[in-house]
């Protein structure tokens, strides 16, 4: 607790009468507590002066009950009276005033009913008539939930990992989400975190059913911590294929702030569960840290509760519709509901590279051929370098050397995916088959500026430069 005390020693006015007790008072302010309110200096003492009153003298009980009586019946009496004149008077009063009153054979209180069309402008007493209580049997949340779970996936993973001191390996069990977002003929395609399946040795995934299928990574996006995971549909059963859905990509771009958002996931490992907030900002630029390696992340922002497990799930509008991919939360003991989605609108064009990518062999996949390094936004402002992904070595005879690629050249783009770690263009150069061509749009510099080229390159094979 901050103490308030200590920037404010002189903020009350000296008084004279006081001066001896001033210092203590100063440093020893009083804080409220339930115990000051009911305990505050010495107790105090009122004194009431004791006067004698002599008690009236007692009349006869039997006396007093008689009196009582007859002092009831008299005012019954009386109110009888005064009641019957007033009812007779206002009658009275009623038939001068409406002389026809009397032929209709009205009456002043209700009117009456015997003419049916006179009577139908005058006030009617009956039975109320049955009412009807409309039902709402789910609300909108629980809509989403019913139509967007089939969708969502739990996913276990395991991996191997090293003990530091003696060197012993053992199984590590990880746990994370996953969204359907396409079915072929062969496979089912489900995008989640990259982190999620990373090093990973083994990928279980459970529906929404509960029944179980194992998962081979497709492709993965480090830095954009995506990736898409696929599953044989021989694997799955009918059933479950009749139970599970392709989820609705929505567009983040539209979204607003104070929008309600819905976060569905694998929470701590326990399988589905779903949580509700609202999105609290958009564009949030987040670092993030990765084995002592930081990451710039253009993110949503939401207030829903996102849980170890959550990553990977999916951030839902109230329209059911995928607005953003659970990927981390802020962890601090002095902060509370702030957690982080990529936004779905800058996921989708990975999503759908990751998607078309093959299952590769290493001998089959394709090799560029030049020592990446990362030029960050940093590193681009200091040095005047373009972002990308910067070249500082190129293989001799290798596909880079023969498309004409040389150092200090830097990748920007391949194939219309963006590049700006050497991690990325290692995963996305390794996902390709050798012997294709690629197109790589990169920045050289000439006569002292940086200028745009876009050269054609066939991929070559690791083995082709070992």
């Amino acid at each position: 607790m901050e103490d308030y005390n200590q920037n404010n020693i002189n903020q009350y006015s000296q008084n004279p009468d006081n001066n001896n007790n001033r210092d203590s008072y100063e440093y020893n302010k009083p804080e409220y507590s339930f115990w000051a309110e009911k305990v505050s200096g010495p107790p105090v003492y009122d004194y009431v002066q004791y006067q004698h009153n002599p008690r009236p003298e007692q009349v006869s009980k039997k006396k007093n009950r008689i009196g009582r009586i007859f002092a009831f019946l008299f005012k019954a009496a009386v109110f009888g009276i005064i009641a019957g004149v007033a009812f007779v008077g206002v009658s009275y009063l009623y038939y001068r005033l409406n002389p026809d009153a009397f032929a209709n054979n009205e009456s002043y209180i209700l009117g009456s009913t015997d003419d049916e069309s006179f009577s139908e402008n005058k006030l009617k007493v009956g039975n109320t008539k049955h009412g009807s209580v409309k039902n709402i049997p789910e609300s909108s949340v629980m809509k989403v939930a019913e139509e967007t779970m089939p969708s969502i996936v739990s996913i276990t993973s395991i991996s191997t990992s090293r003990d530091i001191w003696f060197g012993v390996e053992y199984p590590r069990e990880g746990s994370g989400s996953g969204i359907i977002v396409g079915k072929d003929e062969k496979e089912l395609l489900i995008a989640t975190n990259n982190h999620v399946v990373d090093g990973t040795d083994k990928i279980t995934v459970t529906f929404i059913d509960d029944s179980q299928a194992e998962a081979v990574i497709k492709g993965t996006d480090s830095m954009a911590d995506l990736a898409v995971i696929t599953v044989n549909l021989e694997d799955i059963e009918q059933s479950t294929i009749d139970a599970i859905k392709i989820a609705k990509l929505g567009n983040s771009d539209n979204i607003k702030v104070g929008e309600m958002a819905i976060a569905i996931g694998n929470a701590m490992g326990y399988g589905q569960s779903l949580t509700v907030g609202y999105v609290s900002a958009k564009d949030r630029k987040i670092d993030i840290s990765d084995n002592g390696r930081y990451t710039t992340m253009v993110l949503l922002q939401t207030d829903a509760a996102i849980n170890p497990g959550n990553s990977g799930g999916a951030l839902l509008n109230i329209n059911g519709e995928v607005i953003g991919i659970n990927t981390v939360k802020f962890a601090d003991y002095k902060v509370e509901g702030m957690g982080y989605a990529i936004p779905i609108s800058r996921a989708i064009p990975i999503i759908n590279d990751l998607m078309s990518r093959e299952v590769l062999k290493p001998e089959e996949q394709g090799f560029l051929g030049v020592g990446p390094q990362d030029v960050t936004e940093e590193i681009s402002e200091m040095f005047g370098i373009p972002i990308g992904v910067y070249i500082s070595t190129v293989v001799e005879g290798s596909a880079a050397d023969k498309a004409g690629l040389k150092v200090g050249d830097v990748i920007q783009y391949i194939n219309d995916t963006e590049i700006t770690s050497g991690i990325q263009l290692r995963e996305l150069i390794s996902s390709i088959r050798a012997g294709t061509d690629i197109e790589v749009v990169y920045m050289r510099h000439v006569n002292g500026e940086y200028k745009r080229q876009t050269v054609t390159v066939t991929l070559g094979s690791r083995e082709d430069n070992q």
